[in-house]
């Protein structure tokens, strides 16, 4: 018994955290009232138009915006009070889901309509998103956020199994518009968790004062910084070929499987429930950094390759289920590596992109992975994700290596040959520098020393790199905090003036 309370307390650290026990709970009623939506509102323009390309094109159209806006999205995040501007997009949603619910039960509701409320919702979406991923840091801080943001992906996937039959439910005894309007009310919840939260438990990032330029010097930030662009790159090619299940199961289960509407909703479920438990296992032993996500994009290569060629509905199901496991495992891996990784006031805009690469790249995804089964048969899609991530882990490996071999061939004296002795681990230096090197000039810039360490120590489970290495990181790190000119280090041996 003793065993299960410790083990229930390192899968759900985060909820330790009452703030965002209030966000996750909000969270937790939105996210079923969003899928309730989706749901429904695919449903209706079936109804309206008979046509899966309309669909198509609605689902294009609530997409689009992020692709096109989310970077900028994340220049406003790094601006402004990130609670704040999560209350009031919050807030817009609620609104478009009751403009949508009354236009539908009073049976105004017309395709353009939709079409047009689906783009506002993008558009909500490319903003509201690299606030609320950014929020993260500032709610549970870095000891508990990688477990944080595994239990949101658990939340949204039990909420993905929970919404739609839901929605079935409504749509077959009430209509398409009660699904709408439940959904503008399930708004309420989260925005109450925003507005209730201790302001003094947060630690918000200082707002990067207005300047032009912030976006393009955003990308040189990540292009710069392999931490970062390493696992933006492997995101951009997996989210683009292999996330696209919204187009690629539906055909494995007609045309592949022969399962029908019943087998697709089997699929759908063995997915979710993959996810669920992958997602608790990665909540409570999930790591974070390049070597983990390389071997979470294995993973997941196999997977998909298993569910490609799955004889039966019986073996797709199991294939499916390793499928959403290994899919949320990459997912959180990538995510919680970006946060650690990125500095404070670039946080805003790191995530905004990785919002691009995770669902931004659908309008160009969708079409290519659609087009590949047109042509090469209902396994070709599937089959598609599973190259295509086994080729994601082989660069990554290959970039692993390069790396590695960058550090053996560094000269020690260039940086800090001071901080590090013979025998050193990697925490033991870091602890040195934070010492000699964490504080700050002025007292109003610093934060409290024990977090300061707590912070560095989270980031150095993020570096594969050996004690001189992370004794470098740390001292661009502090020079970066006592407001000296930043700099970004680019692999050993050369720092670049920014």
């Amino acid at each position: 018994m003793t065993r299960v309370r410790r083990a229930g307390r390192i899968t759900f650290a985060a909820l330790s955290v009452p703030n965002y026990r209030l966000y996750f709970a909000g969270q937790s009623t939105s996210q079923i009232g969003t899928w309730m939506q989706m749901t429904a509102q695919a449903w209706l323009v079936l109804t309206l138009t008979h046509s899966g390309a309309a669909l198509g094109g609605i689902v294009a159209l609530q997409t689009l915006p992020v692709l096109l806006l989310a970077p900028y999205g994340g220049v406003i995040a790094d601006r402004v009070d990130k609670r704040r501007m999560m209350i009031a997009l919050q807030s817009a949603m609620g609104i478009q889901a009751l403009i949508l619910g009354l236009l539908t039960v009073t049976g105004q509701v017309r395709v353009w309509q939709i079409g047009a409320l689906a783009f506002l919702l993008g558009l909500n979406n490319a903003f509201e998103n690299p606030s609320r991923q950014s929020f993260m840091m500032e709610m549970v801080g870095p000891d508990h956020l990688r477990n944080a943001v595994t239990l949101n992906s658990v939340m949204v996937n039990v909420a993905r199994t929970i919404g739609p039959a839901i929605a079935g439910i409504l749509i077959a005894t009430v209509g398409e518009g009660v699904c709408f309007l439940v959904n503008s009310a399930s708004f309420a919840a989260v925005v109450t968790s925003l507005l209730a939260m201790d302001l003094s438990r947060l630690n918000p990032a200082e707002p990067t004062p207005r300047a032009k330029g912030q976006l393009r010097e955003g990308l040189r930030y990540v292009r710069g910084t392999p931490q970062l662009a390493v696992p933006l790159l492997m995101m951009a090619a997996v989210g683009c070929l292999t996330y696209e299940f919204q187009v690629s199961l539906p055909v494995m289960a007609s045309k592949g499987l022969h399962a029908g509407a019943t087998g697709f909703g089997f699929m759908t479920t063995a997915m979710g429930i993959g996810a669920v438990a992958g997602g608790l296992l990665v909540a409570a032993r999930g790591k974070i950094g390049l070597r983990p996500l390389v071997l979470a994009a294995s993973v997941f290569g196999v997977a998909m390759t298993f569910a490609s060629l799955a004889p039966s509905l019986a073996f797709e199901l199991v294939a499916l289920a390793f499928v959403g496991s290994a899919s949320i495992t990459f997912m959180s891996t990538g995510n919680s590596t970006l946060q650690l990784s990125a500095a404070p006031e670039m946080r805003g805009r790191v995530m905004s992109l990785w919002f691009v690469a995770f669902q931004g790249s659908t309008p160009i995804g969708g079409p290519i992975v659609g087009a590949l089964m047109g042509v090469l048969g209902a396994r070709a899609g599937l089959g598609l994700g599973a190259v295509t991530c086994v080729a994601v882990a082989l660069a990554g490996l290959a970039m692993l290596a390069a790396h590695k071999a960058r550090s053996e061939g560094s000269v020690e004296a260039q940086h800090a040959p001071d901080l590090v002795e013979p025998g050193d681990q990697p925490l033991d230096v870091l602890r040195r520098v934070v010492d000699r090197e964490g504080r700050p000039r002025r007292r109003r810039d610093a934060e409290p020393a024990h977090q300061r360490l707590r912070t560095v120590m989270s980031r150095a489970h993020a570096h594969p790199e050996p004690a001189e290495d992370l004794a470098d990181v740390v001292r661009v790190r502090a020079l970066e905090r006592e407001g000296h000119q930043r700099a970004t280090v680019r692999g050993r041996g050369r720092t670049e003036q920014d």
